[in-house]
């Protein structure tokens, strides 16, 4: 399966959550769905079943981990002595925050180094924020899929009108630059793409695996 295939069908099983939220009054506790199809694990499946064909969901996992693993040392010195400096962590969600391309579930799996990171950080007092491409119909399901998983969310950034026109670096940058201007000071960024992690607006970056766009 390819990468889009597998963003396609992951979108899919989101805007079902969606709606099943609006029917419902709006209740995201409610949003819960899965999709079924030939590749679709079984019970006994693992993630593997499920992933871009390319990709291979041990070697994703280890070279995730090796990326956090620079990336906690970091994290744990810059948040030392932050005096009155309010800190933030941007991150992606798609085979960042969530494993978006590994599996058709909803809500989807947490990345567990990006998690666990994530939420010592937020111990410290760094506030996160989700900065991505989704368009902003599905930021109901998101907000759950993330708090579901454990992700503190000080905010989260989805692409409304005009920004679905908008090159995603340029916005993902804005997006960054609309959180310098409530007072935060951005310590890490953390994508898996380049369009994440371009433009600035973060004393430091962390890339994790895309294999060449291969995950999305």
């Amino acid at each position: 399966m390819t990468a889009a295939r597998a963003r396609s069908r992951r979108l899919g099983v989101t805007a079902v959550a969606l709606g099943l939220a609006i029917g419902l009054g709006g209740t995201a506790t409610a949003a819960t769905a899965t999709t079924t199809s030939a590749a679709t694990p079984s019970a006994t499946g693992t993630a593997k079943d499920t992933a871009a064909a390319k990709v291979d969901y041990e070697t994703w996992k280890r070279d995730v981990k090796a990326v956090i693993d620079q990336a906690r040392p970091y994290v744990e010195q810059r948040t030392q002595n932050p005096g009155d400096q309010k800190q933030a962590i941007v991150l992606d969600i798609d085979n960042t925050s969530l494993e978006s391309d590994f599996t058709f579930s909803y809500p989807a799996p947490a990345v567990e180094p990006v998690l666990r990171l994530a939420r010592d950080a937020h111990t410290r007092g760094v506030d996160l924020f989700f900065v991505t491409a989704r368009p902003d119909i599905l930021t109901l399901p998101t907000r759950y899929n993330l708090e579901t998983v454990g992700y503190p969310v000080a905010g989260l950034y989805v692409r409304g009108l005009p920004d679905l026109f908008q090159d995603v670096a340029a916005y993902k940058t804005a997006k960054r630059a609309e959180i310098e201007k409530k007072g935060y000071t951005i310590i890490a960024n953390i994508g898996n793409s380049a369009t994440d992690l371009s433009g600035g607006h973060a004393e430091k970056t962390f890339k994790l695996p895309d294999y060449d766009g291969q995950l999305s």
